[in-house]
């Protein structure tokens, strides 16, 4: 199995190489080759997903190192739904850049077993569905993240009078804006939902809380930024750039809530 993960990186990356080629030069070739690359590392992951639970003997998230794999999977399953269905090709290297990035530093996290003073915490069934809420929200998240930035690199160009047949491929405002507020929306509950089953379960395990940990502050953060963002968007009717960069600050929030909280967190123990 220790072959599979270093070709899927080096696959995949040749795969964001061309959407980004694609992107600069309009080279539907390339585009078509992108998409094959990324079909071939959708297919090697998943294998890689299927086999990594065969040798562990439990559903696969639970550690940094397939937590991270986790949310890069679900990325590049949710970018071929979107290119088969939609052709929305620069939402998908966008897309495909996060995930390419936390393939990459999933390299560098631990991939050994749960520690033996972890495993019989770690087997809760509460416990993985906090997980898994939390990774799906982030896959939302970054679909709203990867909406904005075309948005707002759309907005730029259009500003600087750049026309050319790009600015076609990105789509329309309203339906960036539109879509944008939706992931979102689909991924404020997938967290809250998280973070409450995170909080059940570390009521029963430690049978109390500590509210002060930077994990705790960091994630309701979180959900502060998030919720503030919707509240504009559907409370005050809030449109346009201004509403579309908070949402691109509230996806920051979230990335130092998930790399460098973690690092400081006494609780959050595993990551």
């Amino acid at each position: 199995m220790s072959w599979i993960y270093p070709i899927t990186v080096i696959l995949y990356s040749f795969s964001v190489l061309g959407y980004f080629i694609d992107f600069l030069f309009n080279n539907r070739k390339v585009n078509v080759v992108a998409f094959w690359l990324l079909s071939i590392v959708w297919s090697l992951q998943t294998v890689y997903f299927v086999l990594r639970a065969l040798e562990v003997g439990r559903f696969p998230i639970v550690t940094p190192f397939e937590g991270l794999f986790f949310y890069a999977w679900s990325l590049v399953t949710i970018s071929l739904i979107i290119n088969l269905r939609f052709k929305v090709d620069f939402l998908i290297l966008i897309m495909n850049v996060v995930g390419f990035s936390m393939m990459t530093i999933s390299l560098f996290k631990p991939h050994t077993e749960v520690p033996n003073y972890l495993a019989s915490m770690l087997q809760s069934e509460l416990l993985v569905l906090h997980i898994s809420f939390i990774l799906l929200s982030y896959t939302a998240f970054t679909l709203a993240f990867s909406f904005s930035i075309l948005y707002v690199l759309q907005h730029q160009m259009l500003k600087k009078k750049k026309w050319s047949k790009r600015l076609q491929r990105f789509g329309s405002f309203p339906l960036l804006e539109r879509y944008s507020f939706l992931t979102a929306a689909i991924g404020f509950p997938l967290m809250l939902i998280g973070v409450i089953l995170g909080f059940v379960w570390a009521s029963i395990e430690y049978h109390s809380l500590p509210w002060l940990d930077v994990k705790i502050l960091s994630s309701l953060m979180t959900l502060i930024v998030y919720g503030a963002y919707l509240y504009q968007r559907v409370v005050n009717y809030k449109r346009g750039y201004q509403i579309i960069l908070l949402n691109i600050g509230a996806f920051l929030v979230l990335l130092i809530n998930y790399f460098l909280s973690g690092q400081y967190s006494s609780f959050h123990m595993w990551t």
